[in-house]
């Protein structure tokens, strides 16, 4: 297929350049009088497939020399390839200008009657011909070959040229006639299809059998396109405004409302534990009347095995190790991104930052995993440290490995080149994995406290429990609640995430990580105290898996979301999509985990520490 390119329309005429430092998102950019004003382009997407494709793997007229920019890690993870331009399956070209990616105005209706203006990131490539489309035939695929560009500018009399506010792109679909020969001169060529409208015949894509010779229009499709200047009253600090619009922020305020709710509601459980049952367990505890007192059953029984080292402890305490490196990591991350940080005009940025934050937090991961695993009176510590630095990232590393070879089996950019795998191999084994031996070698020279009671040398024998106090029932209840207090908020990340839309609203997000964080840790007090009260004195792992089951109910919210919200197609696109978010379940699962795990050793240490035990 031959591809041409033509302008048609009006010429770029542009507004001067100060000489400044740019940092993306951050410094405006003034275009003088004429300046040449560069369109990027950046990839082909598609939410059915979820792979990336290089702009240029489809015919599209090329420049004499293709160069790609300067690309951070987070970008070449996404799979965005960013190269200069000449200009199947709902597929979306992203173009950029002045680092703002091209978009498709929409105009939304509210349910209370006012329209709204919204930006959908890219263009289509094309559509598919139907009934409702006047002129085009059901079934048959029509090439967008048009594209109107609508470039928005804001001038003030503070500075001396114009800034880009805006880029938007009508796409078209038109089947070019033209007299003569064909030429790029556009002084000598005869096109009879400008100016491009849309009640112009659209442009089939044309499908060659195998035994047929193609024809010269089945070969031949031309590429125009034109410019249209507007002035915008759109400040430059707003420019990104339509872009991030996350909807209604009644939403997440409904979200944070009823995350609250369930918070109030443990916190009231806890409350009432702790000023009335403990305070009465602690007056008759207290009593010096010992007669009495072994007659009584309860938490204090079981407090000369309430230390007592659990089972396959060098795996609890690598777990938690791992889950403080995630927590911290994304506590600074999430609060960069709050504070502006990390802007969106940064493309790939979020995901550089919190690589970086992930390698860098091997220091906390390496010294709770140390100091908890020798509080158990560990002797293993360089076991512990290397499993708390390769276990977890080793198991993400084997998936993702096995995962590339199906994404690269279909051609798509976003297979992750063996550079960078080498790189990401060495941000893991040059500068995670020493910062955890760092920081466990910390860890262990820290000084302990004495535990507050002793334990005995021959364990406790547990009673029977009731059905309601199995392990397996405690550890899914205690999922429910902090799961419930981020799954509104969790819809629109993964929207973000699976339908491409952007991501900005980290005030909220940040309220809703604080929220969670109470949650865990009063879920995990609730419910491990009752389990101490029936004289179960295994606490350890169900202190981490009370909370941390939370992951399970994020997995299985993950199916549903598949089956309700997306229309993905094919087995690759849905492999990527149960292995992404498996991995992010488990990574949640590690964060809440350890949030309760911490929360319930602390509440054990007050409450064993302020009663008399012999």
């Amino acid at each position: 297929m031959r591809s041409h390119s033509i302008i048609a329309g009006l010429p770029l005429l542009l507004v001067g350049r100060t000489s400044a430092f740019y940092l993306p998102g951050v410094a405006p950019y003034e275009y003088a009088q004429d300046e040449k004003v560069e369109i990027k382009v950046n990839k082909l997407s598609s939410t059915k497939t979820q792979l990336p494709y290089d702009y240029y793997t489809l015919p599209f007229c090329k420049p004499d020399t293709v160069h790609n920019s300067v690309e951070n890690l987070g970008e070449v993870l996404h799979g965005s390839v960013i190269q200069n331009s000449a200009y199947e399956e709902d597929y979306r070209v992203h173009l950029i200008m002045d680092n703002l990616p091209a978009a498709t105005k929409m105009i939304r209706e509210m349910p209370n009657g006012n329209t709204i203006t919204m930006y959908d990131r890219g263009y289509p490539l094309g559509f598919v011909g139907s009934a409702e489309r006047p002129g085009t035939t059901p079934g048959t695929p029509y090439m967008y070959n048009h594209l109107r560009f609508v470039v928005k500018f804001h001038k003030e009399d503070s500075f001396s040229g114009s800034r880009i506010v805006g880029f938007e792109v009508e796409p078209l679909s038109v089947k070019h006639q033209y007299k003569g020969s064909f030429t790029t001169d556009m002084s000598k060529l005869n096109l009879l299809t400008v100016p491009v409208g849309p009640d112009l015949p659209p442009q089939p894509v044309g499908v060659v059998k195998a035994d047929a010779t193609p024809s010269a229009s089945d070969m031949e499709l031309i590429y125009t396109y034109d410019t249209k200047w507007e002035f915008s009253d759109i400040r430059w600090a707003s420019r990104w405004d339509l872009y991030l619009y996350m909807g209604d922020d009644q939403i997440h305020w409904f979200s944070i409302i009823n995350s609250l709710a369930i918070v109030l509601l443990l916190t009231g459980i806890v409350a009432m534990i702790m000023m009335r049952t403990l305070r009465r367990d602690f007056n008759r505890y207290n009593e010096q009347d010992k007669e009495d007192l072994q007659e009584e059953s309860g938490w204090k029984l079981v407090h000369a095995d309430v230390f007592r080292p659990p089972p396959n402890a060098i795996l609890l305490c690598s777990s938690l190790g791992m889950g403080m490196q995630l927590l911290v990591m994304s506590t600074i991350a999430i609060f960069c991104a709050m504070l502006g940080f990390l802007s969106p005009a940064n493309r790939g940025g979020l995901l550089t930052a919190v690589l970086l934050l992930f390698v860098l937090m091997g220091v906390p991961a390496g010294y709770y995993a140390a100091n908890t695993y020798k509080s158990l009176k560990g002797t293993e510590w360089k076991t512990t440290t290397v499993l708390t630095a390769t276990l977890f990232p080793g198991i993400m590393a084997g998936i993702f490995f096995v995962l590339n070879f199906f994404i690269w089996s279909q051609g798509s950019s976003g297979a992750i080149p063996f550079t960078t795998m080498f790189i990401l191999l060495l941000m893991w084994f040059g500068i995670s994995v020493p910062l955890v031996f760092l920081g466990a070698f910390f860890g262990f020279k820290a000084k302990l406290k004495d535990n507050p009671v002793r334990t005995n040398e021959i364990p406790r024998q547990i009673p029977s429990q009731a059905w309601y106090m199995s392990g397996t029932f405690n550890v899914l209840m205690g999922g429910i609640l902090p799961f419930g207090a981020i799954f509104i908020e969790l819809f629109f990340i993964m929207t973000s995430v699976w339908l491409q839309r952007f991501y900005y609203v980290f005030g909220f997000l940040a309220l809703v990580l604080l929220i969670l964080v109470i949650t865990c840790a009063e879920i995990s007090i609730v419910l491990c105290y009752f389990q101490l009260c029936n004289e179960d004195y295994h606490w350890w792992w169900r202190s981490f898996l009370t909370a941390g089951s939370s992951g399970l109910y994020l997995f299985a919210y993950s199916i549903m979301y598949f089956f309700t919200q997306l229309d993905i197609i094919g087995f690759v696109p849905t492999l990527i999509y149960f292995t992404y978010m498996f991995v992010f379940a488990m990574l949640f699962f590690l964060i809440t985990g350890t949030i309760g795990f911490y929360a319930y050793h602390l509440f054990v240490w007050v409450i064993y520490g302020a009663i008399k035990v012999d």
